[in-house]
């Protein structure tokens, strides 16, 4: 029944000569493993093309909904986090075998005399999969993507004459926004694939026209061997390890959840992507004026002379060992494309926190009941609102020069006990619980002088003492103030608002670590252990969040984050007469929602739950990739005992 099928078919199109024609070809030398690395790369892009047709089923080209649908087929679709992985790491696997495969055709000399026009093709296919890469880089718009992106266009932009054009062009404006979003779907999606399908087969035409070259020995050359099955056989080896690699990057280290884009969010360090490191490394050797070698001289040079390779080694000699002056350039080449790239990926600027430390480290001798009002300052909470070189609280005025306003001592003491008495509005709660030896002490470290405050606040807006001044009319109606203890009976039973719009999202654990350091660590202690003092509450600490309260934990990420979330965006107050309350950071916009996503998905897993966790029922990514290896090592063996019986049977 099937040979009549095929018989049918094959009457009406020639597929039996179509694939006589693809697979009929002698290779001069043999099959060789170094062969494989073009079929490889032509087998990753098919799997670019199939999942990334998949990945359009879910995926909505929005600034608004392209992080969380992208997330949504990689939680809840079954096998969507597989399909997003391959596409995903495929796209980096695609870079690296294109540079690869041009190294070997460099190194065999295959683009001599008469195939000066593949090598230029095969150039062209490289800038296309850097382009696939650098677009594809900005569609989830998350953190990473969405700075990529903005690195990416703004190193354009530096181009004299045209380079405000192709920014404006690639941005569509003159900022990242919706408009970017859609030209970078639309070049990623149908141009750059559709360009890359027509070269491909422009490639392949001219690649059989002239057939392989060979190894460089004219002895090995004179043998040849069959590409169907020797070199297919080889190829089938190489492509399905590279499968098996690719699931396995997926399964054990799935694409990275950085977060959804947030351009007001300053603490994310911006960088393009990796296959463009050693540019923007560069850039960095070329400053001010110089700016012009990094952005248009290196790149030009080096793209003129990927171009130029067939027209300066013109001799029929293929032996790289006689080539040596061209080896040597691509090799220094490649080399310094190589260090360029880790040193960027590896390189990040100093962190403002353990710059703080050090300037407070380098602060001038206190006295002893300074540095007992040191203390003071740091265990009953003035820490988790004020800051002093850099180290501190947000929401309160920076108290590094404050021996410097000429305020007295009697003054600032009223302060701590009833600051309502110099600033009527004040929201400060009163140090009531202090002995006069503390306030004495305290007084005496706040008059002590500090090294210089280098550090910027997370949010100037609320750290000037004009918030400690503003008329009732002017503050936020969010921003805790000071209540008595029957208010605060009531706060702790009143039902807390409904969770926010960072409750939906998956945030980024290490940047959520980042913010918990700048905001959170002053009240519930290093890595959220707690240990800090709240005076005046019923517990006299601030709740520790590692771990966190039973009533707010839950195996189920979204659950968790939905309790936790309507703390930090409406505050609590804890029960007593706390001196330090849960601040409300959503409703004062201390944060923004994106800010809040990241620090959601570090306190889950300061808890041992990830934010991010598969929801769908079929095999875990581990479980499948141990079926998929078992399912191939089976078929694998099962082949080669029949290619061994069939040997032993027929000779």
């Amino acid at each position: 029944m099937v040979s009549k099928i095929w018989l049918w078919i094959n009457e009406r199109i020639p597929l039996k000569m179509m694939l006589q024609v693809g697979l009929d070809e002698e290779i001069p030398g043999g099959a060789s493993f170094f062969y494989t690395i073009g079929s490889a790369t032509l087998f990753v892009f098919a799997i670019q093309v199939v999942t990334g047709i998949w990945q359009l089923f879910y995926y909505v080209p929005t600034v608004d909904h392209a992080y969380n649908s992208l997330n949504y087929l990689r939680i809840f679709v079954p096998y969507g986090w597989l399909i997003h992985g391959l596409h995903y790491w495929g796209g980096n696997a695609m870079v690296v075998l294109v540079a690869l495969h041009m190294i070997r055709v460099f190194i065999w000399g295959a683009y001599k005399k008469p195939r000066e026009i593949t090598w230029l093709i095969g150039v062209f296919l490289l800038f296309l999969v850097i382009g696939l890469s650098f677009t594809g880089a900005a569609l989830p718009w998350d953190e990473r993507g969405y700075w990529a992106a903005e690195v990416g266009t703004s190193i354009a932009g530096t181009i004299p004459l045209i380079g405000s054009f192709l920014e404006s062009l690639l941005r569509s404006g003159n900022f990242m926004g919706q408009l970017t979003l859609s030209r970078f779907f639309i070049l990623h999606t149908a141009i750059i694939p559709g360009i890359a399908m027509i070269i491909i087969a422009v490639h392949l035409t001219a690649f059989r026209n002239f057939g392989s070259i060979g190894p460089w020995s004219n002895e090995k050359r004179k043998t040849t061997g069959a590409f169907w099955p020797d070199q297919v056989a080889l190829d089938i080896i190489v492509v399905t390890l590279i499968l098996l690699l690719l699931i396995a990057l997926s399964a054990f280290n799935p694409p990275p959840f950085t977060g959804p884009a947030d351009p007001l969010d300053t603490s994310f360090t911006p960088k393009p992507e990796w296959n463009f490191l050693f540019l923007y490394e560069t850039l960095k050797f070329f400053p001010g004026s110089l700016e012009i070698i990094g952005t248009v001289g290196i790149p030009t040079a080096v793209v003129l002379l990927l171009l130029l390779v067939p027209f300066l080694d013109r001799r029929s000699e293929h032996n790289p060992l006689k080539r040596l002056p061209m080896i040597i350039g691509g090799f220094v080449l490649v080399v310094s494309i190589l260090i360029l790239t880790f040193i960027g990926y590896y390189s990040h600027p100093p962190d403002n926190q353990s710059h703080a430390k050090t300037v407070i480290n380098n602060s001038k001798k206190l006295s002893i009941s300074a540095v007992a009002g040191k203390e003071v300052f740091e265990t009953y909470g003035c820490i988790a609102c004020h800051s002093i070189s850099g180290k501190g609280g947000k929401i309160g005025p920076d108290l590094t020069n404050e021996w410097q306003r000429g305020r007295s001592k009697k003054w600032i003491i009223r302060q701590l006990l009833n600051s309502k008495k110099n600033y009527p509005n004040s929201i400060m709660p009163p140090y009531t619980a202090l002995s006069e030896k503390q306030i004495s002490d305290l007084v005496n470290f706040l008059l002590s002088r500090h090294a210089t405050n280098t550090v910027l606040p997370v949010n100037p807006s609320r750290n000037a003492d004009t918030v400690l001044t503003q008329k009732p009319d002017e503050k936020n109606k969010s921003t805790s103030t000071q209540v008595d203890a029957t208010q605060v009976k009531v706060k702790s039973v009143k039902k807390l608002g409904l969770p926010s719009l960072a409750a939906s999202m998956i945030g980024n654990i290490a940047h959520g670590d980042l913010l918990f350091i700048r905001n959170c660590e002053s009240c519930h202690g290093i890595d959220g252990k707690g240990g800090i003092s709240n005076p005046g509450s019923l517990s006299g600490e601030v709740p520790p969040l590692n771990p966190i309260d039973r009533r707010l934990y839950n195996k189920n990420p979204q659950t968790f984050a939905n309790n936790i979330d309507r703390i930090i965006q409406h505050g609590s107050t804890p029960p007593g007469a706390p001196a330090l309350k849960m601040f409300d950071y959503g409703d004062s916009h201390t944060l923004t929602q994106r800010e809040i996503t990241h620090l959601e998905a570090y306190i889950l897993s300061l808890n041992g739950v990830n934010r991010a966790q598969i929801e769908t029922t079929s095999f875990s990514p581990k479980q499948y990739f141990v079926v998929t290896v078992t399912i191939f090592a089976g078929v694998s063996f099962l082949l080669i005992f029949i290619g061994l019986y069939k040997k032993k049977k027929y000779g």
